[in-house]
């Protein structure tokens, strides 16, 4: 479903110089500096599995999302999803993904939200019958209806993910990603976002590819694990897998079963890659 083959994306940062002579010099001067944001990167994600992309800050995780939902092209290598380029075909690709950003709303602001899901059904052209359907079955597994006459300016923060969530699976797409979809909500807000999308794959055997720095979310959503540092991959597999490669780095020290938040701690903090 998801197939990402070598991918590469540098980008262009201008260079600084101190002082007020280096204001003046980089005014004039084009030189810059190469960042590469993801590096040689590789990975698939099947039919209908969910998996968890996860990194620190600055590991290129939104830039692989970007690039994979077809708003960013790739400087190098390839990836496909469900048969198509996300960057060369992209008014028919839209139409066959749900993106959601947790630091932004694809909802109008000034309209109900029942407003902005019918604006959204002509933009993707669902039919009215299918629309309807996936309507029911959202505004029930997402517990909506309590405010879907509501103006999206006067959501709390989880009501505001839970429209923006149901949004994205209106026109019933083959993947779904999802970019910090957590961010910010408390706890109960939280379980009922992780339930929906539990939910959602289990009915529609949706394709779901999630980051966030919530490993609790990861464990109690995903059935895989790709972690990247640098822009480089440095393990993908489920997280029995990660465990046990962990516990081999241990060298044999007896310990109860660690915590996915434990465990990558220490991979990041002392480097225990457990594979590359």
């Amino acid at each position: 479903m998801i197939t990402v083959e070598h991918l590469c994306k540098d980008f262009k940062i201008n260079k600084k110089y101190e002082g007020l002579g280096g204001t003046f010099r980089s005014l004039f001067s084009r030189g810059y500096t190469l960042k590469k944001a993801i590096n040689d990167l590789s990975f698939t994600v099947k039919k209908g599995e969910m998996a968890g992309y996860i990194g620190l800050n600055g590991a290129g995780k939104s830039t692989t999302i970007k690039i994979l939902s077809g708003l960013m092209e790739p400087t190098q290598g390839i990836c496909t999803v469900n048969g198509m380029l996300p960057y060369r075909e992209r008014k028919i690709y839209t139409k066959n993904i749900g993106v959601v950003f947790g630091n932004r709303s694809q909802l109008w602001w000034d309209l109900p939200v029942s407003e902005s899901f019918s604006v959204l059904q002509k933009i993707y052209e669902v039919p009215e019958k299918e629309f309807n359907e996936n309507l029911h079955f959202l505004i029930e597994i997402l517990d909506i209806k309590e405010f879907y006459l509501t103006p999206v300016r006067n959501l709390s923060l989880g009501q505001k993910m839970r429209a923006d969530l149901a949004a994205s699976m209106l026109h019933n797409p083959a993947v779904l990603f999802l970019d910090e979809p957590t961010i910010g909500l408390d706890i109960i807000v939280k379980e009922k976002i992780r339930s929906a999308i539990k939910k959602i794959n289990k009915e529609t055997n949706t394709t779901v590819l999630l980051t966030t720095h919530d490993l609790n979310d990861i464990e109690e959503i995903c059935n895989k694990i790709i972690m990247i540092d640098k822009g480089k991959k440095i393990f993908d597999g489920n997280l029995d897998e990660l465990k046990n490669a962990y516990t081999m780095t241990r060298q044999g020290t007896f310990i109860k079963e660690p915590k996915l938040e434990e465990i990558v701690k220490e991979i990041y903090m002392q480097d225990k890659v457990p594979c590359r």
